[in-house]
């Protein structure tokens, strides 16, 4: 019994380390556009896909994405290019189910400014 345990605990380390050590987390959100994110040895700034926020929104939008996107949350980054030297990605939180973009739409604060 004592060795199935300790067969589970490995395998257990196995499979979540992995998830624990390559996740990315926000370390600061810049605007509503732009994010700092980290892993365990850099740093990256990305700048939100398809986003165009108005001037007057811009507080509020911030505001949204640091409640929403705290300050260590683990994220998941889908990188859909390169502008001026800075990713342009979508970036969801960990399970998922929350997306930057998404936000700041749901809440009527961005117009999606993707090239057709």
């Amino acid at each position: 019994m004592k060795k199935l345990s300790n067969i589970l605990v490995i395998l257990g380390l196995i499979v979540f380390n992995p998830l624990l050590v390559n996740s990315a987390e926000i370390l600061q959100i810049k605007s509503s556009n732009t994010i700092l994110v980290g892993d365990q040895n850099r740093n990256l700034t990305i700048k939100l896909f398809c986003v165009d926020v108005n001037e007057n929104d811009e507080l509020e939008a911030t505001n949204v994405l640091k409640s929403q996107f705290p300050r260590g949350s683990k994220v998941k980054i889908k990188p859909f290019g390169f502008k001026e030297d800075i990713l342009l990605a979508k970036v969801f939180n960990i399970k998922g189910n929350k997306e930057m973009t998404e936000l700041l739409v749901a809440k009527d604060l961005i117009r999606e400014n993707c090239p057709n």
